[in-house]
């Protein structure tokens, strides 16, 4: 920690951010280090730090002798602004040394507003920001992460992205980039190399044409590149890397405990949510394995907080099985167990009261639509009988809170199915008042909305976005129909939706905006006191994009998608077939009632689908 770094802590928010030396991290003699990797997470570190996949690729990397992996996140806005006034470049936690003196820096990109940050990031720490403009095999840019399933609006600045789990490939990468140091390639020859490693996307080794209209025509590769990439997974989780021993943070982060991944993908289908279909296909940890790596992860932490998490933790088979075995050595220590990612159609009263019976916390449910021939457009699979069954075991086991989570502008939907959130709700409250057993503490019913966003790889992928104004009257509609002193109401910004929408469903034109965004100051986007929608507006403008073209535009069936050199094992055909059936208000039962054929088990060699 240099004299000036440590003269500038104490005057900005929260210095632990930027100290490192936390338990857990992992420290190398850089001079025996064949690569080193700056692991950049494009927000502030008590989001990073919350982050499985970061603490698991952390721990894949730093397992190898001669690679030394450190953490790099965005400042915050006071940090920034004493950065770039005594002109500290961006630093890795671990050793303090500037980012640029890295081999390699790698972006974890798992939510579109942090695009920004990337750019920025990069501009601290003094690295060019375009690809094109960095030359040789140092700071070579790369990044992973769910956002990378549509790399394009991000082609102009990373170097190449990797795609799917980062396990094995990660590894992959590092031994084709030891090879080019050793023989001295030269970037492009690294480039061709790693291209060739599956689940690699390199994006300067496209063309894309467009047609008079803006429209994609044609996507043409070109140095021996493959003409569709497809996402590597890991098939066996109970022999896959798991970070038992953690880094334990000095300072508050948002999940604040020690967080245990119980299995991949989901089998649920619902036609709106980009993660399930792009994590398919399912695979599981046994009880056994998650029980060992439990006990590891508490023993090494010290935290009295363990969640489970999944994208539907309720749907892991052996969930029973497993809070059995945790419970006894939780409650011998002290230790709270959290089961996160309930749904409202398999939700047990008994194991919540297991896991709750010191402290009845709030529950949460999203049925996403209040009407069910909506809820049957996206999927749901979820009847307003198991809702208010649901509710009505909560409140009779001495529950007095929910939270109700839905869209607004989903596909097909009318005032009659946003009147429904209404409906649905004084049907919740109407089951606390018969079937509560404490009702002097009262209710509270938190309802949100959130703007319907297409996104990649979903059966909803073609889909176009209603407009701000339209979505703001559909949320005044719904408010004006909220009477009851028990509802609290709130509704996600339209502006942030909007752009999350452009990002989402954007190409490589996009690239000029997002760096005039930043360069007029665009930054921690993902939060309210730092987003400003008029700095992109300017910019869409300075650029001539058109953002109602990747928004308000319904993508023709067609056409052809920017994403769609990326496999990420659901096939086309099977969302096109999804979309149709989304038309006829049917749905489609969940993948352990009948396989529905979305190609993913096609990514499956040594073990089945565990759906």
């Amino acid at each position: 920690m240099t004299d000036l770094k440590s003269r500038i802590l104490p005057t900005v928010q929260k210095p632990a951010r930027y100290v490192g030396g936390e338990w857990g991290q992992v420290c190398k003699k850089k001079e025996e280090m064949a690569v080193r990797v700056a692991f950049c997470f494009p927000d502030t570190y008590e989001i990073g730090m919350s982050n499985v996949g970061m603490r698991i690729l952390y721990g894949v990397m730093n397992q190898i002798s001669d690679v030394w992996c450190e953490r790099v996140f965005a400042p915050w806005g006071d940090m920034e602004q004493a950065m770039v006034e005594n002109h500290l470049p961006l630093w890795a936690l671990e050793s303090q040394d500037p980012v640029k003196d890295f081999d390699m820096v790698a972006f974890t990109i798992g939510y579109e507003m942090s695009y920004s940050n990337i750019l920025n990031m990069l501009r601290l720490a003094g690295i060019p920001l375009h690809s094109a403009d960095r030359k040789g095999l140092k700071n070579m840019v790369f990044a992973g992460g769910v956002c990378a399933f549509n790399p394009e609006p991000l082609a102009d600045f990373v170097d190449f992205f990797s795609l799917g789990e980062g396990e094995d490939i990660t590894v992959e990468i590092l031994d084709v980039y030891k090879r080019a140091k050793r023989e001295n390639w030269d970037k492009p020859r690294f480039l061709e190399v790693v291209s060739k490693v599956p689940g690699v996307y390199v994006p300067s080794f496209y063309t894309h044409t467009y047609d008079e209209s803006g429209v994609l025509t044609a996507v043409t590769p070109k140095d021996g590149a493959p003409k569709v990439v497809t996402k590597r997974i890991v098939e066996d989780l109970d022999k896959a890397y798991f970070p038992t021993e953690m880094i334990v943070p000095s300072t508050e982060i948002v999940h604040d405990r020690a967080n245990l991944e119980v299995f991949r993908g989901c089998i649920r289908g619902c036609r709106f949510c980009q993660a399930g279909f792009s994590c398919r296909p399912v695979r599981k940890k046994s009880p056994e394995v998650l029980y060992d790596q439990a006990v590891k992860l508490l023993e090494s932490s010290g935290f009295n907080e363990i969640t489970l998490s999944s994208l539907s933790t309720s749907d892991y088979r052996g969930l029973k099985e497993l809070t059995d075995k945790m419970l006894p050595y939780c409650e011998a220590n002290h230790i709270s167990l959290s089961v996160p990612s309930l749904r409202a159609d398999n939700f047990s009263r008994e194991l919540m009261e297991k896991l709750q019976a010191v402290r009845k916390s709030g529950l949460t449910f999203a049925p996403e639509a209040g009407t069910q021939r909506l809820r049957d457009v996206i999927n749901k699979n979820l009847t307003e009988e198991e809702i208010l069954s649901t509710c009505t075991q909560a409140f009779a086991g001495g529950w007095n809170s929910v939270k109700l989570y839905f869209m607004l502008g989903l596909p097909t939907e009318t005032d009659e199915d946003v009147l429904g959130i209404a409906e649905l709700v004084y049907k919740v409250i109407l089951a606390w008042k018969e079937h509560a057993v404490n009702k002097k503490r009262g209710l509270r019913v938190h309802v949100a909305t959130a703007y319907f966003v297409p996104k990649p790889h979903t059966p909803f992928q073609w889909e176009q976005q209603i407009s701000p104004q339209e979505y703001l009257r559909r949320c005044k509609l719904l408010k004006e129909h909220f009477y009851s002193k028990s509802i609290e109401y709130d509704y996600h910004s339209p502006d942030l939706s909007r752009l999350e929408a452009v990002f989402a469903r954007g190409d490589r034109r996009l690239g000029p905006v997002i760096e005039a965004a930043v360069n007029m100051g665009a930054r921690l986007d993902g939060w309210d006191e730092y987003f400003r929608y008029d700095i992109w507006q300017e910019a869409f403008q300075k650029c001539g994009v058109d953002p109602n073209f990747y928004t308000v535009r319904g993508y023709g069936e067609e056409e052809l998608l920017p994403w769609d050199m990326i496999d990420v094992g659901v096939t086309k055909k099977f969302l096109l077939r999804e979309r149709k059936r989304a038309y006829a208000d049917t749905v489609t039962p969940d993948c352990r009632k009948g396989c529905a054929g979305c190609g993913a088990n096609c990514l499956l060699k040594e073990v089945a689908c565990d759906a």
